[in-house]
């Protein structure tokens, strides 16, 4: 993924309006940000720990979803997986509700994935994050193929929040 600014990331936002756009929380670390490993940025919001975010190209453009998710005081024992990156996860998992976007979710519709709670996904994927113990099953799959997986699965949930 080639790196966004903090302009385009606030710019990007598909189902909020231009002032909570421009409200919100953006990562001040953009520039460490490990780039060449994402197919999306992810991040929970440190000030609303119910908040998250994330940010990605499709088509070549760049477009941003705000989520709601549970606050990171909650944690469950059971394990699960995450539908982006098919990571399991022993509580790191979280249902994360994005409005949908125009007047769908002006009227309060939503649409909901399980993803890593972190959202490192790509991070998960490519091994440069470890999810413990049975994290990560043996697949078949390149992990080119499993990449593509993910930004497929990924780019299924933008269109759900867009449609």
């Amino acid at each position: 993924m080639r790196p966004l600014t903090e302009q385009e990331i606030r710019t990007a936002f598909v189902n909020c309006t231009k002032g909570e756009a421009k409200r919100l929380s953006v990562p001040r670390d953009l520039a460490e940000r490990p780039w060449d490993d994402l197919d999306f940025l992810g991040w929970r919001d440190p000030q609303s720990p119910g908040r998250a975010y994330l940010a990605t190209e499709l088509e070549g453009r760049p477009v941003a979803l705000a989520m709601r998710c549970p606050g990171s005081g909650v944690s469950h024992t059971r394990r699960s997986m995450c539908t982006l990156c098919m990571t399991s996860h022993t509580g790191g998992v979280s249902l994360m509700v994005a409005p949908k976007a125009g007047k769908a979710g002006q009227q309060g519709n939503s649409v909901g994935a399980y993803m890593c709670s972190d959202l490192a996904c790509s991070l998960y994927v490519r091994g440069k994050k470890d999810a413990g113990i049975g994290g990560r099953f043996h697949e078949s799959l390149t992990l080119e193929e499993q990449n593509e997986r993910t930004v497929a699965n990924l780019s299924a949930f933008i269109a759900s929040v867009t449609a």
